[in-house]
C-alpha cells in the first residue's frame, strides 16, 4: 500500500442564492483554481455543471477538520521562537488572509454594483421600447429553471436567465437580457439576446450559431432565408427600431 499526505487550501461557502453564487465565481474563479471548494447547503445540478465547466474541485456538505493559526505556524517549523513572536506571526498570518479576503469581497461587491446599475439602465431603455411592441406582450422577471418548458403565443421580454435544461417555445419576438444556457425555439420577427455559447437556439426553423453572438445584446433577424446577427451597443438601444 502506498499513500501520500499533503496540505490542501480549502474555501468553504454556504449557498443561499444560486445566482449570487455563480456571479461571485464568475468574477473570482481564477483565485480558486488550486483550492478545494467545500459547498454547504442545497447544491443544484446547475451549480455542479457550472463548477465542472470551470474545472474547479469541490465537495458537498462535508465537515473537514480545521486547524488553528497556531497549529499552522508550529507545523511550518517555527518551534524555537518565544510566545510573543508566535503570537505576532499568528496575528500577521490572520491579518494578511483577512485583508486578501476583504479585498476580494470588496472588488466583487463593487463589480456587482456596477453591473447592477448597467442592467438597471439597460432594462429601463428596453422597457421604453416596449411601447412599440404588440399588446400581447409577456414580461417575466424571474429565472427559467432546469426542467421548465415555457410556451408563449405572443412576444416575450425575459429579465432573468435561462438555465441549462430549460426550454422556451415562442411564436412572437423575444428579448432576453441575461445568459441563456437552455433551448430557445422562436418564430417571431426578431430576437435580442446576449452571448450564449451553451445555448441551443433555433430561429424560424434555422439553428443560430451561438459562436457568432458577441458580448452584450445581439439582434437576430431572418432575411432572405439567412440568419443575420447584429451586435447592439448600449448607446444604440435608445434608437434601434424593433
Amino acid at each position: 500500500m502506498q499513500g501520500n499526505q499533503y496540505s490542501v487550501k480549502v474555501f468553504e461557502v454556504s449557498i443561499e442564492d444560486e445566482e449570487e453564487f455563480i456571479s461571485f465565481f464568475d468574477f473570482n474563479h481564477i483565485l480558486f483554481t488550486n483550492r478545494l471548494i467545500v459547498l454547504h447547503g442545497e447544491i443544484s445540478d446547475n451549480i455542479r455543471e457550472y463548477l465542472n465547466s470551470k474545472s474547479l474541485c469541490f465537495l458537498e456538505n462535508i465537515d473537514l477538520p480545521k486547524k488553528s493559526a497556531r497549529n499552522i505556524v508550529l507545523e511550518s517549523g517555527i518551534t524555537n521562537t518565544d510566545k510573543k513572536t508566535k503570537e505576532e506571526i499568528e496575528k500577521k498570518v490572520t491579518e494578511e488572509f483577512d485583508n486578501k479576503l476583504n479585498e476580494t469581497k470588496q472588488d466583487f461587491e463593487e463589480q456587482k454594483a456596477v453591473l447592477a446599475q448597467e442592467n438597471k439602465m439597460l432594462e429601463a431603455k428596453l422597457l421604453k421600447l416596449l411601447e412599440r411592441l404588440k399588446n400581447n406582450l409577456t414580461v417575466l422577471d424571474h429565472m427559467i429553471r432546469s426542467g421548465q418548458e415555457l410556451n408563449i403565443d405572443g412576444d416575450l421580454l425575459l429579465l432573468g436567465r435561462v438555465n441549462s435544461g430549460a426550454t422556451i417555445n415562442i411564436e412572437g419576438s423575444l428579448i432576453v437580457t441575461q445568459v441563456i444556457e437552455g433551448a430557445i425555439r422562436c418564430n417571431g420577427n426578431f430576437m435580442m439576446i446576449s452571448s450564449s455559447p451553451k445555448a441551443n437556439i433555433v430561429f424560424n426553423n434555422i439553428e443560430v450559431n451561438s459562436e457568432q453572438l458577441k458580448d452584450g445584446l445581439n439582434r437576430v433577424e431572418l432575411k432572405d432565408g439567412e440568419i443575420i446577427i447584429t451586435p447592439i451597443l448600449e448607446k444604440e438601444i435608445n434608437w434601434v427600431q424593433l
